[in-house]
């Protein structure tokens, strides 16, 4: 193992998570910093850390998006203050070191797919269900990227018979998407309280794993992954994976086998993932 050190940061909605490390399985010195209205104000943050850690040969961003590659820069994203941010050049222009830019989901997939549940499988998906909803792929260790990268949060989806009539959704491009009908403030503004506070056979947490169960399914219509990883806040309700299980079964009904879906083996899933780009930006 190389005893090169590199730099990862996940770039969130919420805060940014900065990490360093010379094994992507193993972030070290990791902090957190809130993400500001003012990108200016939580670059500073992040620059200044990674100033104080000492050479770098190479960073990792992986990025809340959408994002555009071929400027290393944030896309249009509800966060209006980074919409069209350089984050991957802003990063490189102030350290000197090569940087390697992806997606939030899109890392915690590959560090998944390397270090933890997805480790000797050919295609492998996660996604994250928390503020929002992502996900990422890996195909033969590569993730993917296309005309843009994968937006499995996204996706249409079905209404529950039981949803409430007067809810449609809560993302503001799509109204009642993935998640616009599934993410934590999807929840919240449904049911008028944060979804943690929703108590076990409370309808929310069925009508969740019916939202789920379908991008699950159509995950598994069109990539046909070995094995799908459901991370992030809102699935920290571990029994939501036997309802998810039990309702993708009954949707699948016997026309394919029905994917196996975990939880992440890693507590930082998109820093390792990150920790790894910034080895391949770092080669």
């Amino acid at each position: 193992m190389s005893r090169r050190l590199y730099g990862a940061v996940e770039a969130g909605g919420t805060k940014f998570v900065v990490a360093v490390g010379t094994d992507p399985a193993v972030p070290r010195e990791v902090e957190r910093i809130p993400t500001s209205t003012e990108p200016a104000v939580t670059m500073a943050g992040v620059i200044d850390y990674f100033r104080r850690q000492g050479p770098l040969a190479g960073i990792g961003v992986a990025s809340f998006g959408p994002v555009d590659f071929a400027h290393a820069c944030i896309g249009k994203t509800p966060k209006l203050p980074w919409q069209g941010y350089p984050l991957g050049g802003t990063i490189q222009g102030a350290l000197g070191v090569p940087v390697e830019f992806d997606t939030d989901v899109n890392a915690a997939a590959l560090g998944e797919w390397e270090y933890g549940a997805g480790r000797g499988l050919e295609v492998f998906v996660y996604y994250t269900v928390g503020t929002g909803i992502g996900g990422g792929a890996v195909v033969h260790g590569r993730t993917i990227r296309g005309l843009q990268h994968p937006e499995m949060g996204h996706v249409v989806v079905q209404r529950h018979p039981e949803e409430p009539e007067a809810f449609q959704g809560v993302c503001p491009f799509h109204g009642g998407c993935l998640e616009g009908m599934a993410c934590g403030p999807a929840m919240q503004a449904r049911w008028g309280r944060r979804a943690e506070t929703l108590p076990v056979g409370h309808l929310g947490w069925r009508l969740e794993a019916y939202y789920l169960a379908q991008a699950c399914f159509s995950t598994e219509c069109i990539l046909s992954p070995q094995r799908i990883v459901l991370g992030g806040g809102v699935m920290e309700r571990r029994e939501l994976f036997p309802m998810i299980r039990e309702e993708l079964e009954r949707q699948v009904s016997g026309y394919l086998p029905v994917v196996e879906i975990v939880p992440p083996e890693l507590a930082l899933p998109a820093v390792t993932g990150a920790l790894a780009l910034a080895r391949q930006a770092g080669k």
